[in-house]
């Protein structure tokens, strides 16, 4: 696939940087790592987990010490997302032209976070790309800090676990599967683009709607 090209491309220096910094650091580059990628910084976790993964089927790191430090890399990665967005919402959303939203806006999105963004930030990081920028829309909305950085951790231990668990299974075949998993980023993003596409069309036509 030629996007799969692109993306390889791109990601690849990416990757082999991660891997072999995992094999200098251990655990402290499995943390750092994992909250970069959880900082908006595309280090992908596929690769990161599934190497550390490796690194325990070779017995030179464990498997309750790669999930908690990547636990702990998503936590401290997602209070960065969520940083930036509660302090950045005034500069960045209020006052600024290009991205401006309306007062009425932010509150319909504090609104609909208060309803349902428990599960949104439990969910979501067991999602690939979703998972890595869901914590600065919390921000923007003032979600709870506290709730907030629970429900992380909560959603955070399956995705973590789950990849640590493949990658020592599958070993030295960590990379086919890092490519393998790279295709449901394929499927999130369209379905990204698509809920995008739907919401600015009902924008739209609100707007059309309104009362001159």
């Amino acid at each position: 696939m030629p996007y799969a090209s692109v993306t390889d491309f791109v990601l690849n220096p990416i990757v082999n940087a991660a891997t072999e910094f995992i094999s200098s650091a251990g655990l402290p580059a499995v943390f750092v790592l994992m909250t970069l990628e959880s900082a908006c910084i595309p280090v992908p976790s596929e690769a990161i987990m599934l190497f550390a993964g490796f690194a325990v089927s070779k017995g030179e790191l464990t498997l309750a010490g790669i999930v908690t430090a990547g636990v702990l890399g998503n936590l401290v990665g997602s209070l960065i997302g969520y940083a930036i967005g509660y302090l950045g919402r005034v500069d960045l959303l209020e006052r600024n032209r290009l991205f401006h939203v309306s007062p009425a806006r932010l509150k319909q999105t504090e609104g609909w976070f208060e309803r349902w963004g428990d599960a949104t930030v439990f969910f979501s990081r067991m999602l690939p790309l979703v998972r890595t920028f869901v914590s600065v829309p919390a921000g923007v909305a003032r979600m709870p800090l506290a709730r907030f950085s629970l429900l992380t951790t909560l959603g955070s231990i399956p995705w973590v676990l789950a990849l640590a668990l493949l990658g020592q299974s599958v070993g030295d075949n960590w990379e086919s599967w890092r490519h393998n998993l790279g295709y449901l980023d394929y499927v999130v993003a369209a379905a990204i683009v698509l809920g995008l596409a739907w919401w600015l069309l009902k924008r739209r036509g609100d707007n059309d709607a309104a009362p001159a």
